[in-house]
């Protein structure tokens, strides 16, 4: 679904490259995590996968179309609070209900939102896109459902809570039915409950088929995922399943990572000579193994 060929990307003015030579494959419906330290380039990935970003050699390929053509951006791209007027023929193009391939939520929830009511914030970017206002109802009700937040249709977004605004931005790029869903450390100005609560909503759309892009530091956000992808300098360091890449302390120290807390006690544990499997990623299994009769 999402491909890069050595890509490399360069800042203006910047010294060296923020990605060096990446080759990658993202295969449709993977939860893939992308780590890494400040620096390190995930959020210079991520950003290549709409298109907000294009590489400096090399390029990326999303849903067969590639980033660099002026044909196919907007058939790729869809960023929270800005969206693009066209026309109904445009949009719908032979009857075919409008859908775009990537949405992006980034850090600050406020800066997301547009109206002042949730349902009307939701409905924002379909209306602007020329989508039939009854086929706009059915998907401002199917996005709050999907977020947990119908309840809240009607509520002034600055009445809500951090994680509950990031639900909402969230539901406004479900309205546009894409087909790749990226966070760009959206959990990163939220309290724990609010983190909590994103999590869970982002796991629940993975699980309805959602191919979910995760930028993140807080590695404890990473064992639920298909897949982590840990960078270091721009160049991608370890790519595997959570249970492969936390075998790994000495790359993830040197990365400036810190495996969660389970896995740490873990190996801790291993020293003192307890057999724990390297599935062993949260506190409920670590607990598991250790007194599996309770």
């Amino acid at each position: 679904m999402i491909r890069f060929d050595n890509v490399t990307f360069q800042y203006e003015k910047a010294d060296t490259p923020a990605l060096s030579d990446i080759n990658l494959e993202i295969r449709e419906g993977e939860f893939v995590a992308i780590v890494g330290h400040n620096g390190s380039g995930k959020s210079t990935l991520a950003k290549h996968v709409n298109g907000l970003l294009l590489p400096t050699q090399g390029g990326v390929t999303v849903c067969g179309m590639q980033t660099s053509n002026e044909d196919d951006i907007l058939k790729i791209r869809q960023k929270v609070g800005q969206y693009i007027i066209a026309s109904p023929a445009e949009i719908t193009g032979n009857g075919a209900p409008y859908r775009q391939k990537v949405g992006m939520a980034f850090q600050n929830p406020d800066n997301q939102l547009v109206t002042t009511v949730v349902e009307e914030d939701v409905a924002f970017g379909p209306e602007n896109l020329g989508v039939q206002p009854s086929e706009i109802r059915e998907r401002v009700d199917e996005a709050l459902a999907s977020v947990g937040m119908t309840a809240f249709a009607q509520f002034a977004v600055h009445h809500l809570s951090g994680g509950q605004k990031q639900r909402i931005a969230i539901a406004g790029i479900l309205a546009l039915k894409p087909q790749i869903l990226v966070l760009d450390e959206a959990t990163a100005m939220l309290d724990p409950s609010g983190r909590s609560e994103l999590l869970e909503t982002v796991k629940k759309l993975h699980e309805e088929g959602m191919t979910v892009l995760m930028v993140t530091q807080y590695m404890e956000e990473t064992t639920g995922c298909d897949r982590i992808i840990v960078m270091k300098g721009g160049k991608v360091v370890l790519d595997g399943s959570p249970a492969d890449v936390f075998t790994h302390t000495d790359i993830l120290t040197a990365s400036n990572l810190i495996p969660p807390e389970p896995v740490i006690v873990r190996d801790a544990l291993r020293t003192m000579g307890y057999t724990l499997s390297d599935r062993v990623l949260t506190a409920e299994q670590l607990a598991e193994e250790l007194c599996p009769s309770l």
